[in-house]
């Protein structure tokens, strides 16, 4: 039972120390101004903006409860040892039980909770703009994009995040030679923006009469959704627009008409590309704002380049890195470059269980 109450204090602690660092009374004080403007008569006008402050109130809330409930619990499981130790008529052995099946749990619970100190950068909260793209390899590389297409459709499905499929280039012959996912849901930038680089597959090949050992690789870029930003102009001049026939969604109708474009930002190079609306108009005004949100990105890197270049820091452009390989032959095994965290279950990784390493990545780069 020594042991039991030392599991206690620990997790008294943990909770005491993890209660300093999420400022729930700066908490408060934000959820009182988001209730603020909660009951103003032109709220619900623009609705996106009003869904996100609403959802962020009821976050506040949930993670207020959370804590209060876990303080309770452990409360409770000091109270119990104190009965236990009083009790000296009784078996014991099913109570001690309980108690170490509930310290077990409330010490995932504090781990869950200790993860919302990782999400606390400038763009964490955003919604995402997910683009995948097959790399060297040919047929097997776009075969192994769409895995890993898959992969974050199911990790983002299984956080309650929406995904919508903006812009999508089939492969020649199987697969995908890319696809951009638009993810909206609370910290989906917080979650994601770690797994960004390129991922390596090793297997025997389905698409080869010998049956040979094919490396393939697919690249993946994730960007924050950012709504707006007075410090970026877009002039019309430094764009280059196209308008082309839809392969995505719609129907008869979209397939008739232009309405998919491609917009390219001279400056920058950078291109985007829209198929997802029924309106020329529409596609345009998300071609943008992921442009927009993809100047941001590039801009704020740039800057941040410079800041290593003055403190003598060696630069290495992070896109191009190889993160992390699935390996399902000669044996079976996911391993993470950067955190060495590995698994020996790739059908499940691949299955868009991803959370231990994204977790293992949030703790490696925490700011």
């Amino acid at each position: 039972m020594d042991e039991i109450k030392i599991q206690l204090r620990n997790l008294k602690k943990r909770l005491d120390d993890l209660l300093l660092q999420l400022n729930l009374a700066g908490k408060q004080t934000r959820k009182r101004e988001l209730e603020a403007l909660a009951i103003k008569p032109d709220f619900w006008s623009n609705r996106e903006k009003a869904e996100k402050v609403t959802q962020e109130i009821s976050e506040i809330e949930v993670e207020a409860k959370k804590v209060n409930e876990l303080q309770k619990r452990i409360e409770d499981g000091f109270a119990m040892m104190e009965l236990l130790e009083e009790d000296t008529t009784h078996d014991k052995s099913h109570t001690i039980e309980d108690l170490n099946k509930e310290i077990s749990e409330i010490n995932k619970e504090i781990d869950n909770l200790e993860i919302t100190l990782f999400l606390s950068d400038k763009y964490d909260r955003s919604d995402v703009v997910l683009t995948i793209y097959a790399g060297q390899g040919g047929t097997e590389a776009c075969d192994w994009a769409e895995m890993i297409s898959r992969m974050y459709t199911r990790y983002a499905e299984g956080k309650g995040w929406k995904v919508e499929e903006i812009d999508k280039v089939k492969g020649e012959e199987v697969g995908i030679k890319s696809v951009t996912f638009e993810i909206f849901g609370i910290f989906a930038y917080g979650y994601l923006k770690h797994e960004v680089g390129t991922h390596r597959l090793v297997r025997l090949s389905p698409y080869n009469a010998n049956n040979l050992r094919q490396t393939s690789f697919a690249g993946v870029e994730v960007i924050p959704l950012i709504e707006e930003d007075s410090d970026i102009e877009i002039k019309e001049d430094d764009l280059e627009f196209e308008a082309y026939r839809s392969s995505g969604h719609g129907g008869q109708n979209i397939q008739k008409v232009s309405t998919a474009v491609r917009i390219k930002h001279k400056p920058t190079g950078i291109i985007v590309t829209c198929q997802v609306e029924r309106s020329q108009a529409q596609n345009r005004e998300r071609a943008m704002k992921m442009l927009r949100s993809k100047i941001i990105i590039l801009e704020e890197e740039k800057l941040a380049e410079k800041k290593k270049e003055l403190k003598g820091e060696h630069i290495q452009a992070s896109w191009g890195n190889q993160i992390r390989s699935y390996v399902l032959h000669p044996y079976k095994m996911v391993k993470d470059l950067r955190t060495q965290y590995e698994s020996p279950r790739p059908e499940v990784v691949l299955d868009g269980e991803l959370d231990s390493f994204i977790e293992a990545a949030m703790k490696k780069f925490r700011s």
